[in-house]
């Protein structure tokens, strides 16, 4: 699947977010597997004797909360058979008896079904529609179909089902005959699934659940019964599972083997390590002071940014709203992390670094015979050979560089790359290209609080020695990294225990922001003012530019470390968090918004996954920042991109002009 497709309705639409998609290939243990559906299925979904309770007890109070209770409870009566099967109605007579790789559930009635179901039937109409009675008596319809002809009780369900032989071994063992079987009973296509559109976000979501709930069952529901082993008869359909692909197939193998060293996999225990005692440095580690340190000071000639083209609204997350996240709306999210939208570009990374490249190599005027060095930060990259730096030196249509190589850094990814380039600066002395980029929206799945945070964009910055007779640029750069491990692996990708998605563990970024935060803000108290007119670093700041996180946690964390939160500066509302990049498009934007008018002292804290962290303190001149750029979706370049493959030697202006 995409990690996202626009519909027809020019909607974004995540497809793992309403087809359950377990990568199986992360799992090495039948623990594993139970654990993932513990946490995506089991732990939000009601069970039939806790929806009949809530009825009983008057809890619901819309047919919408009583809708998503039992969508909720057909995903978790699924679970197995929605992640790792698909089913396949046969002829009794054709069912093979004796291979191993064809299963038949033994199921047992549900218990107090008709209890239960008559309960939902009577209590639906007594309830009031929350948004829009026509569009939830539809959803109903399709929901109610499925979950009022459910057979079998759920409780116990295996993710090994019973093959063949397993179902003949007792004559007592029932299974799902169906009376009547059509071929052609109706199915909602992936694209009848994806193009859903209802005017109200909370429905779109629960009808494309509805349709996918609804293909799990393709017979006619009403004529299948539950039936003893021995009653079956050569010309009876019953529903037949086979592993929906070969990495199922080939997980199931593993635990059917009793000499499987899977169970015994190191990788089974990659979370079982006791913490080691975190002990502190020696001494505290100096910031690299500019104008006394280094002997070749660095100059920011060129800003430029891409922002990515597909804006991602929080009614758009809602509309998205996956089977396993709680329920929130999209006012809620924008409490929890101030973001109102983030942007995804349907690009690569590559594409994406390249355009912020060429925009800002461009705006400095700087060919490819000058650049003596290319930095890339990036936390999203999953390319190894060649590093995007060494890809970027070859599109960029330079012959060598001094050195081109990817930095992973994360959110400190701006403090990380500029005291790098100012180190190489020192050797090579001529510009060096600092790229941060970063692409979330293909590596979250359906992670809620990834989904929330994370988007796409890149920066690119170029950094030459200063002027003689002028003042640096950059004047503090510090680095940090790790901490506790719990900090360390707060934010995580890939991850297995999520498919190999990004996942975030909130407690513990807000614990090693709150560090970080706090040590920086120590730091820059206790240095000078370069020019001597304030007390303090920190006094003669002008602007705050943090990284864009959370802009909820960060005003938060900044208050306890004693800034108000007007010294500070956020884009995070449109454009989300990316990371490395997203200091630089927060300083790219403060100055497109007129925040930043005149050459303005910023001081740039970043911190995040890894646990590391780092800060910037730069004057930041409107001049120096490139005319906008927003990525376009077919990757082209455009005009002033094609000249930066200009041949060495050319007229630079001209070529840039």
């Amino acid at each position: 699947m995409h990690a996202l497709e626009l519909n027809k309705h020019g909607k974004i639409v995540f497809p793992a977010n309403c087809f359950p998609d377990l990568d199986f290939s992360t799992l090495e243990s039948l623990e594993q597997l139970e654990a993932v559906i513990q946490r995506d299925f089991d732990a939000k979904a009601p069970t039939g004797t806790d929806i009949l309770e809530r009825i009983k007890t008057g809890t619901y109070k819309t047919k919408f909360e009583l809708m998503r209770d039992m969508a909720l409870n057909l995903f978790w009566a699924n679970r197995f058979k929605i992640t790792m099967y698909d089913v396949q109605p046969t002829r009794w007579a054709d069912v093979p008896r004796h291979r191993d790789d064809v299963f038949v559930p033994i199921q047992t009635p549900w218990q107090d079904r008709e209890t239960k179901v008559s309960a939902v039937f009577s209590a639906y109409p007594n309830l009031a529609a929350q948004w829009d009675d026509e569009a939830e008596d539809s959803i109903f319809e399709i929901l109610f179909d499925v979950f009022g002809h459910r057979r079998n009780h759920a409780t116990k369900l295996s993710a090994v089902v019973p093959t063949v032989a397993d179902l003949l071994s007792d004559p007592t063992h029932q299974t799902l005959r169906l009376n009547r079987y059509d071929p052609d009973f109706r199915r909602y296509s992936y694209a009848e699934i994806i193009d859903c559109n209802d005017d109200v976000a909370e429905l779109e979501a629960l009808h494309r659940w509805a349709m996918v709930l609804h293909n799990q069952y393709p017979w006619s529901r009403s004529d299948a019964a539950l039936t003893p082993v021995t009653e079956l008869r050569d010309d009876d359909y019953l529903v037949v599972f086979a592993p929906r692909d070969r990495e199922v197939a080939q997980f199931l193998s593993r635990l059917s083997s009793l000499d499987s060293p899977v169970q015994n996999s190191p990788t089974q225990k990659r979370n079982a390590a006791v913490a080691p005692e975190v002990i502190a440095p020696a001494r505290p580690y100096d910031p690299i002071d500019v104008r006394n340190d280094l002997a070749v000071q660095p100059h920011i000639k060129a800003i430029a940014a891409v922002h990515g083209e597909q804006v991602c609204t929080n009614e758009d997350l809602i509309r998205n709203s996956a089977y396993n996240w709680s329920p929130m709306s999209a006012a809620e999210i924008t409490a929890k992390t101030g973001i109102e939208q983030r942007r995804y570009t349907w690009g690569s990374l590559e594409e994406l670094s390249l355009r912020a490249a060429r925009s800002a190599l461009a705006h400095a005027q700087v060919g490819p015979a000058e650049v003596g060095a290319v930095i890339v930060c990036t936390c999203t990259s999953s390319r190894l050979i060649p590093s995007i730096a060494s890809w970027l030196s070859g599109q960029l249509g330079i012959q060598q560089t001094h050195s081109s190589f990817d930095l992973v850094a994360a959110c400190a990814g701006l403090s990380y790359g500029l005291a790098e380039a100012s180190r190489i600066l020192q050797t090579v002395r001529r510009p060096v290209l600092l790229v941060c980029a970063e692409k979330f929206s293909d590596k979250i799945g359906n992670v809620r609080p990834s989904r929330m945070i994370f988007g796409d964009g890149a920066s690119a910055i170029v950094v030459t020695p200063t002027p003689a007779g002028s003042p640096p640029d950059i004047e503090y750069i510090q680095t940090y990294a790790s901490g506790p491990v719990s900090q360390v692996n707060s934010i995580l990708w890939p991850n297995p225990d999520f498919a190999n998605n990004i996942t975030v563990f909130g407690p513990e970024v807000k614990a090693l922001a709150g560090r970080y935060l706090a040590q920086m803000l120590d730091d820059i108290k206790a240095l000078p003012d370069p020019d001597h007119r304030a007390d303090s670093l920190l006094a003669s700041i002008e602007l705050i530019i943090p990284h864009q996180a959370n802009k909820t946690m960060v005003i938060e964390l900044a208050k306890a470390a004693g800034v108000s939160p007007d010294q500070l500066y956020f884009n995070i509302e449109s454009v989300g968090n990316t990371s490395s990049a997203s200091i630089p498009l927060a300083v790219h934007d403060a100055v497109r918004e007129g925040v930043i008018r005149k050459p303005t002292r910023v001081f740039a804290p970043g911190f995040g996954a890894g646990a590391v962290a780092g800060y910037a303190v730069m004057r930041v001149d409107p001049a120096v920042i490139a005319p906008d750029e927003q990525v376009a979706a077919t990757g082209e370049p455009s005009m002033a991109a094609e000249s930066l493959t200009t041949p060495a030697g050319s007229d630079v202006a001209l070529a840039f002009g």
